[in-house]
């Protein structure tokens, strides 16, 4: 998220720091900015909480400063207007808004060590229970599952779809129960539906059995990502998010690797209860992600100001940590407080996001970008089996590229942040995947050669993973808690799409090289180039055309526009699109 700022000077006593609201919102009239430093100097001493000035090491008054020089409810303007804002929507967080609260860099390390370990270490259990019961079907297969239950290629790739259909249909009602009774309530519901689905899948014996549990998991799963999503924006700056939810889907490939091991021993109690190999991972993976679901309960909290539970009867801060936790997501984005945490999502606002054509260019990215991996990953076992290797072999040749898939994700997320860049970053996922799919089509010794084939689908599958990245990019060009929401899981939504495409490329007829598929896939990442690039030009354009108009403004005009638009999210003037 980027608003307009004008070029400062050095005698300015606010300073944009990148990251904070200030630098991503206009600078109001000069007369305001010249007494900003001087309300900092009356209303500090005035703080609860904050120590006087002579008692401060220099350290600690420089770090204070920084978290002033970026702070836009310093001008008593913007505080007024955003404490009547947080009244009359009820937002549970209302009462730690504090428009001069100073803390040290210090006190707000510490503070976010707590964070990360509370939510994004919460968020990672339930991400492994939602991997778990999606990814285990995949060494279920490797264990003969469509042999003993009679079916075809073409029957899996039915079930995928059907999954994947009823995961997608599902996203925008998840989204709104989650805001109506909150994701602390929602997302623990729907880990316990899903898992108990998925231990019953021990006791499948035909098709019709298979493809309803299918559907079922997909209604229960849909919508847990953006749910997740929204949840953790209650803790973090949007600046911060793309590097946690990094950690989020690390934790799936994590996940994808220590199912791999588990697998390895679990398929090898076939013959034991009289139950096959596939029978018993799902009810052991299932029964103890159940336990996960009824956990979850306590593990999430409603919001940063309500964390007291029987888990944590102390909550997981102290009053002046939520303060500080509430200040300084506030002073990121300040419409995070637009709504309260148990608000349902009106119609209007429905309409509003799914209209917005503003993010259409990220939708149709989301759309695109994974489905090479999205094709080859459920067939890797089958291929491999086929090449020869055993089914307990399979599995651990899964793992190299798990790890190689956290690697990549974590580099281009980094860089990505580093030099504040989305556009270009999108890039590294086509570029590197292409050559190998380009190998895979062509190459006469695919499926063939055994190993180079696995290394092929090995990088296929590697290739940087930059769907943290763009969840990031939505929720930064929203730009309000209502599209937020809804734009999280719309962009889900195309994803799951995509993923509908790549569970019917490899075709029953296209055995057993699937060259076909292949050159589907490589002219789908040839596509993605322009896309990714058009998504960047469009950014760019947008912003120019509302520097022009803003330019032309005079100060009195800009101040009335703030006060009196009825501009919303990322259609106001003053708001400039990441790119």
């Amino acid at each position: 998220m980027r608003f307009f700022t004008r070029k400062k000077s050095s005698d300015d006593p606010i300073v944009s720091d990148g990251g904070s609201f200030e630098s991503r919102t206009l600078d109001r009239t000069e007369g305001t900015l010249e007494k900003h430093e001087e309300r900092v100097d009356v209303n500090s001493s005035d703080n609860s909480g904050t120590r006087a000035d002579s008692d401060k090491e220099p350290s600690d008054l420089e770090d204070q400063m920084e978290f002033e020089e970026s702070n836009p409810f310093l001008d008593p303007f913007i505080a007024e207007h955003y404490r009547q804002k947080y009244e009359a929507c009820n937002y549970e967080c209302r009462e730690a808004f504090d428009p001069h609260l100073q803390w040290t860099r210090k006190e707000d390390k510490k503070v976010m060590r707590k964070v990360d370990k509370r939510a994004i270490l919460s968020a990672c259990i339930m991400f492994f229970a939602l991997q778990v019961n999606r990814g285990n079907l995949h060494e279920a297969v490797a264990d003969n599952l469509l042999d003993d239950l009679n079916m075809d290629t073409n029957d899996y790739n039915l079930g995928n779809t059907l999954n994947l259909v009823a995961f997608l249909c599902a996203e925008l009602p998840s989204q709104i129960i989650s805001k109506a009774i909150g994701p602390d309530i929602w997302i623990p519901i729907q880990i316990c539906c899903w898992c108990a689905v998925s231990t019953c899948q021990g006791a499948l014996q035909d098709k019709t059995g298979f493809l309803i549990c299918r559907v079922l998991i997909g209604l229960f799963q849909g919508g847990f990502i953006p749910d997740m999503v929204l949840w953790l924006s209650y803790f973090y700056k949007s600046g911060e998010l793309p590097l946690r939810l990094w950690g989020f889907w690390t934790a799936l490939a994590l996940t994808q690797t220590i199912t791999s091991v588990l697998a390895y021993f679990i398929l090898r109690m076939r013959g034991v209860g009289g139950l096959t190999g596939w029978q018993w991972l799902f009810i052991i993976e299932g029964s103890f992600t159940f336990l996960i679901g009824v956990a979850s309960f306590y593990l999430m909290v409603p919001s940063v100001v309500q964390t007291r539970n029987k888990l944590h009867p102390k909550g997981w801060f102290t009053e002046r940590e939520e303060k500080i936790v509430v200040n300084r997501i506030l002073r990121d984005d300040p419409n995070k407080g637009g709504m309260n945490n148990r608000q349902a999502l009106s119609f209007k606002a429905i309409r509003g996001a799914i209209m917005d054509y503003n993010l259409w260019p990220i939708f149709a990215i989301g759309l695109l970008a994974y489905i090479p991996m999205s094709t080859v990953q459920p067939y890797m076992v089958l291929a491999m089996k086929d090449l020869g290797f055993s089914t307990l072999d399979v599995n651990l040749l899964t793992i190299p590229s798990h790890i190689l898939q956290i690697i990549f994700m974590l580099a281009v997320t980094l860089f990505s942040e580093k030099i504040d860049e989305r556009g270009f970053t999108c890039l590294s996922l086509p570029i590197v995947t292409i050559p190998f799919l380009a190998a895979m089509r062509w190459w006469p010794g695919t499926m063939e050669d055994a190993w180079l084939t696995w290394f092929f689908v090995t990088m296929v599958l590697s290739a940087p993973y930059i769907h943290a990245m763009c969840v990031a990019w939505v929720s930064r060009n929203s730009n309000s808690i209502e599209s937020r929401s809804v734009c999280s899981a719309l962009y889900n939504m195309f994803v799951q799409a995509g993923s509908i495409i790549a569970y019917n490329i490899y075709r029953e007829d296209d055995l057993p090289k699937y060259r076909r598929g292949n050159e589907q896939l490589f002219g789908i990442m040839i596509g993605l180039l322009p896309v990714i690039l058009f998504a960047k030009g469009f950014y760019v354009w947008k912003n120019k055309k509302r520097d022009e108009v803003w330019d032309t403004m005079t100060d009195d005009e800009k101040q009335t526009y703030i006060a009196e638009t009825t501009d919303r999210g990322n259609k106001r003037l003053d708001f400039r699109f990441d790119h």
